[in-house]
């Protein structure tokens, strides 16, 4: 059985080397810029929503090689889902990376489970939730958001992770 931190280390590293949808978005629906002012990580997410369903999608930035890597996993794995998928998985991912998703159970988190152990990283946590954190903020016509700021009232607050 591969090491988990290894495969861990293998994905971070390719997708930080090689990031998927980086880059601009002509003609975006909807786009934020999110920041993380403990580290200096900046992003931007950019998509066009073809009614529900995310089209395209992109990010950008200056940031660290975990928040370039979740920002290029986030886009393959919300590409083709709708609103609402994308915002499971905003929670779902969150929650993992925080400690508080059991993945034994039920969840929709597949090959992002390789981040699983970012919650045994407190430093590193908010690198990696910053992405999805921004992508949120897209969605629900935010146009900046911050590690600390509020994902989402009913949920979590990243500014706990």
């Amino acid at each position: 059985m591969t090491d988990p931190r290894a495969l861990y280390q293998e994905v971070i590293l390719d997708h930080n080397k090689k990031p998927r949808n980086y880059g601009t978005l002509a003609h975006a629906s909807h786009q934020a810029a999110g920041h993380n002012p403990l580290c200096g990580d900046h992003i931007d997410v950019a998509l066009h929503l073809s009614g529900e369903c995310i089209a395209c999608i992109a990010f950008q930035g200056a940031s660290c090689a975990i928040c370039k890597a979740s920002a290029s996993m986030m886009t393959v794995a919300v590409k083709g889902k709708t609103r609402a998928e994308a915002e499971t998985l905003i929670h779902e991912f969150t929650d993992m990376s925080t400690g508080k998703l059991d993945l034994s159970g039920d969840h929709h988190i597949g090959r992002l489970v390789v981040f699983a152990g970012i919650a045994d990283l407190p430093v590193r946590v908010k690198c990696a939730i910053l992405p999805w954190h921004t992508l949120h903020a897209a969605l629900n016509a935010v146009e900046s958001t911050s590690t600390e700021a509020e994902l989402d009232p009913m949920h979590v607050t990243i500014g706990d992770a």
